[in-house]
């Protein structure tokens, strides 16, 4: 189940190729003054689900949108912002469902991913919003789903085709990885329970405090509207050798299934490095990258393209909301 769009109106997607690029709009394409009003005058004539399924990414910049004037504008992008419940990459909320972007250092690159495709729902749209862009790098990668399934290796996307299996351990407060309380933004076990029951997904409470969930999910997806399949997982940001350094060290010191997170084939098998490298490559190469520019606003279909990060340098803050 997902929170996707699906109006039947909504045309089918063009067809894929490399030089796609996401829609740039500007206050003079638009029509209307340069500022968060002229972008409100312009996204309230226009059915932004349509224009979303056409373009699958589209830029607003120009417009002269502050944090004082962003959820003015975000209210007419976002239908109804959902909370990061289940998340599992660190993030300060910072609004009214509003979060940083990955809090991960500047030097690392975070690889191409679809917001919570490990999860049972997922929101069907991102809006990245630049308050203070980086001095160099910070780049936010986009590419198309359909284009990245297309570009896998067939031996590997053959080997995903059963899904993918997640595992977490979430701590009771002192750890590795996320707390359970800060990933599902409540001190209720109850809370909890009941939404891991909905979300079909297993889960134990270990005598140390520590819960461990366990998600059975696929590995493509199909667009509700378009009906174009998409490559649709995380298991390259879940698994060890997708992670970095820091990560592998810690597989050598902790047991295998007492990780912070870890992703295997879904009958539970190991999934070979070689794999995890090759869909990472293969996403970054085939990405586009958004340059920000401070008030920025980029609205993405999560269903149809993947997003991750450029290392950077400077103070660069970029703020993330669902619906």
């Amino acid at each position: 189940m997902s929170n996707v769009d699906t109006a039947p109106t909504a045309p089918t997607a063009t067809v894929v190729d490399d030089a796609w690029e996401p829609r740039l709009v500007r206050p003079a394409d638009a029509g209307v003054p340069a500022s968060p009003e002229g972008l409100q005058e312009f996204l309230g004539g226009t059915d932004v689900a349509r224009l979303l399924v056409e373009e699958r990414a589209v830029v607003f910049r120009g417009f002269g949108v502050s944090t004082g004037a962003y959820d003015g504008v975000a209210d007419l992008l976002l239908p109804a912002r959902l909370a990061y419940v289940h998340g599992n990459s660190p993030r300060t909320k910072v609004g009214r469902n509003l979060y940083t972007s990955t809090e991960y250092p500047a030097e690392f690159e975070i690889s191409m991913h679809n917001e919570m495709s490990y999860a049972h729902a997922w929101p069907s749209r991102i809006l990245f919003f630049c308050d203070v862009a980086a001095a160099t790098g910070g780049a936010t990668p986009v590419v198309d789903g359909r284009l990245w399934l297309d570009s896998i290796d067939p031996e590997v996307r053959a080997a995903f085709a059963a899904g993918v299996r997640y595992t977490q351990n979430l701590h009771d407060g002192v750890g590795f990885g996320k707390s359970w309380q800060a990933t599902f933004e409540t001190e209720d076990r109850a809370e909890v329970e009941a939404f891991l029951d909905g979300a079909e997904a297993e889960w134990s409470w270990r005598p140390d405090g520590t819960l461990r969930v366990t998600q059975q999910r696929r590995a493509t997806l199909e667009h509700p509207v378009t009906g174009t399949e998409v490559w649709f997982n995380q298991a390259d940001q879940w698994h060890v050798a997708g992670l970095g350094e820091d990560a592998a060290a810690l597989a050598e010191i902790v047991p295998e299934d007492e990780l912070p997170q870890n992703a295997f084939f879904a009958d539970g098998s190991p999934i070979p490095a070689e794999y995890i490298r090759h869909v990472q490559e293969v996403g970054l190469r085939k990405a586009v990258n958004v340059d920000w520019e401070a008030g920025d606003l980029l609205l993405v279909d999560n269903v149809s393209v993947a997003h991750g990060r450029r290392v950077f340098t400077g103070a660069r803050r970029i703020l993330v909301a669902m619906s």
